[in-house]
């Protein structure tokens, strides 16, 4: 099975206002086509982590790869196409921008990337506001849509560069249960039926216990991997 993601060794340390070691010896693997989330208390590291796998904070100790490529001292300008082509975010607020059609919202990280014309990316935008059932949105302001619409929106925002895998942080946080459930359904599907990989970070231990593996962290640490 072929690592997406890895982490080796990862340190992490706050220096100021004093020394705090918030990650510790951190090492696991997602895996090409699985979904897992990461769950533990508030300050247990959950966040702090997430950046560091997004290659949002390049300050720590230990190695990161992406599709076996390491990324750990690499070029800020480097990382920044990195996170955009291969990296897809969904947070628990869906940073839409309002005035924008839900299309332009969700062609905007293709334009930035500049590696297909125009046509190609609305193209590629209507066909990821299909997969997610909601095409008849495309033309509506961001302004104009309900809050879980809003959410698959950002799902299909993070799908537009076809990215090696999604992370997200806590993006059932603001829903209620039908739609949180709507997004575990989608994301499980991303997962079954286009072989993506997905890396959460939740408090929702329904929405975990659905994933293929749950990594438990505590005081900075994994404490153990599995369901």
């Amino acid at each position: 099975m072929k690592a997406i993601l890895e982490a080796k060794y990862i340190d992490k340390h706050f220096r100021k206002p004093v020394d705090f070691h918030v990650l510790k010896d951190i090492n696991f693997k997602v895996n090409q086509g699985e979904f897992v989330s990461v769950m533990g208390k508030s300050g247990c590291g959950k966040s702090t982590l997430l950046y560091i796998l997004s290659t949002m904070d390049t300050d720590y100790e230990g190695e990161l790869y992406l599709n076996d490529e390491l990324l750990t001292g690499k070029h800020p300008d480097y990382l920044a196409y990195v996170r955009n082509k291969h990296i897809g975010f969904v947070f628990q607020f869906h940073y839409l921008l309002p005035e924008f059609t839900v299309l332009e919202n969700i062609m905007l990280p293709a334009r930035k990337l500049g590696e297909k014309s125009n046509e190609e990316i609305r193209t590629d935008a209507l066909h990821k506001l299909e997969i997610l059932q909601i095409a008849e949105l495309a033309q509506k302001k961001a302004s104009r849509i309900s809050g879980g619409e809003k959410q698959r929106v950002a799902i299909a925002r993070a799908l537009i560069n076809d990215p090696a895998i999604i992370m997200g942080d806590e993006p059932t946080g603001n829903l209620d249960s039908h739609n949180s459930e709507n997004v575990l359904r989608i994301f499980r599907q991303l997962s079954d039926e286009q072989g993506l990989s997905l890396l959460i970070v939740t408090h929702d231990h329904d929405f975990a216990q659905s994933t293929d593996r749950i990594i438990s962290m505590e005081d900075g640490r994994i404490i153990s991997e599995g369901r």
